[in-house]
Formats: structure tokens, C-alpha cells, sequence
């Protein structure tokens, strides 16, 4: 077991945001959550950042409890977000961003390494290194935020909305790349509006309404569930 939540409850001021979620990610696994607007995805997935703070339960990563670390801390044991709306430095050129990917590294070798990786994955962040990454278009600036947070060489990889305000074709493309990263052997755990999709890739995955688990089960029986379909996947 690569990640364990624990009957995690997390408090927006008044507003209990996570209601006792638990909920299991093993290595080399997709793992997704699918829900509507507030139903505490991304708090789900800033809490295990680090991001917010947890009034109950427990947050365990490879045997270790990280429920109180900081988000640095996180970063260094293999934990790495790509924060919804990508969040990309766009004063910094593509090259910066993805150097500041890599800042709690010292290795330079792999650094280099991993950034020719990236390059090969995206090649069009090749073609683009010196440019400002705030020319970049919605679908280069995802590549970015995805390369940028394998330069810190995760061992779980929390994405956060992906596909969020890309067209259909490029969408497509970002999950593809998805795909391949966990195939290449990092752990994904994927929050996505697009839940069909999302289901299209996963082994597994879990339905959150309203800060609690309502589902859960392998990717395509979600998909096949009647009270998903018609949720969901407008059906």
C-alpha cells in the first residue's frame, strides 16, 4: 500500500469540507476521484499536500504517518501535486519553470536526466524553453505544470483537474501522457471533472459527494453503474 487516508475529517472554518474519507492507492496504480463541484476532490488532494490542516485522522505514506508535515517535507519523501488551473510561473521561461520543479534536488545528473525525459515526453517544451511560459497555450501550459512536477521524480503523482479548460483533441493527448507516465512507474492519483475519461484510465476509482465516499470499486464497474452513468457520465 503506497498511500492509506484514514477517516480524515478537514474543516473550511464551519464548513466540514472531508467527512471521514478512506481511501486506499497502491503502487503503480491510477486511482480516481469523480465528483461534482464541491464535493472535496481537491481538498482531498491539497490535504495530502500538506495544504490543509487535518482535524482528524491520518494521512500514511509508505508505512509513515505524514498527516502533520510540512508540504517541503512531502515534496522530499516523493509526493508531488499539479495544482488545478496549472499554476505555472508565467514571468519565468518554460526552462525555469521546470527548473524550480527540481529545487529540492542536489543530484545534477539527474536533474539533467529527468529534464531531457521531459523534453522527450513534451517535446513542444523543447521548442519553447526560452519562451515566457505565460505565451504558452492552455494545453502547453498543462505540459508544463506536469513536467514541472516530475522534476521533483515523484513516486505519487496527485493531478488536479487536467483536462480543465482544454479542447476535446488535447485532452485527449493529456491523458495519453497520463497513461504513459504510469506506465513508465509512477503512482497516479487523479481528480477529474471528466469522468468518463478519467474511468477510461484508472484501475480504480471513488465517487465523493459532498465530503464523503459514496462509491467505490475497479474503474470499469463504476463506469458500468447505473447511478454513475446517469451522474456522471450523462447517461
Amino acid at each position: 500500500m503506497m498511500l492509506e487516508l484514514k477517516d480524515l475529517h478537514v474543516y473550511y472554518g464551519a464548513i466540514h469540507a472531508l467527512q471521514g474519507i478512506s481511501l486506499k492507492v497502491e503502487e503503480g496504480e491510477i486511482v480516481t476521484l469523480i465528483g461534482a463541484n464541491g464535493a472535496g476532490k481537491s481538498t482531498t488532494l491539497n490535504t495530502i499536500s500538506g495544504l490543509n490542516r487535518v482535524q482528524n485522522g491520518s494521512i500514511i505514506f509508505n508505512g509513515k504517518d505524514i498527516t502533520r508535515m510540512s508540504p517541503p517535507d512531502i515534496v522530499k519523501l516523493g509526493i508531488c501535486q499539479v495544482p488545478e488551473g496549472r499554476r505555472i510561473f508565467p514571468n519565468m521561461t518554460v526552462l525555469e519553470n521546470l527548473e524550480l520543479g527540481a529545487y529540492l534536488r542536489s543530484d545534477k545528473e539527474g536533474i539533467k536526466k529527468d529534464l531531457e525525459d521531459v523534453y522527450r515526453r513534451f517535446p513542444r517544451l523543447l521548442e519553447r524553453k526560452g519562451q515566457l511560459a505565460g505565451t504558452l497555450s492552455g494545453g502547453e501550459q498543462q505540459m508544463l505544470a506536469i513536467g514541472r512536477a516530475l522534476m521533483s521524480r515523484p513516486r505519487l503523482l496527485l493531478m488536479d483537474e487536467p483536462s480543465m479548460g482544454l479542447a476535446p483533441i488535447i485532452v485527449k493527448d493529456i491523458f495519453n501522457i497520463i497513461k504513459e507516465i504510469n506506465q513508465s512507474g509512477t503512482t497516479i492519483l487523479l481528480v477529474e471533472q471528466n469522468a468518463r475519461m478519467a474511468l477510461s484510465i484508472a484501475h480504480r476509482g471513488y465517487v465523493l459527494e459532498t465530503g464523503r465516499i459514496t462509491l467505490e470499486g475497479p474503474a470499469k464497474e463504476l463506469a458500468d453503474n447505473p447511478q454513475v452513468q446517469k451522474a456522471y457520465l450523462g447517461g
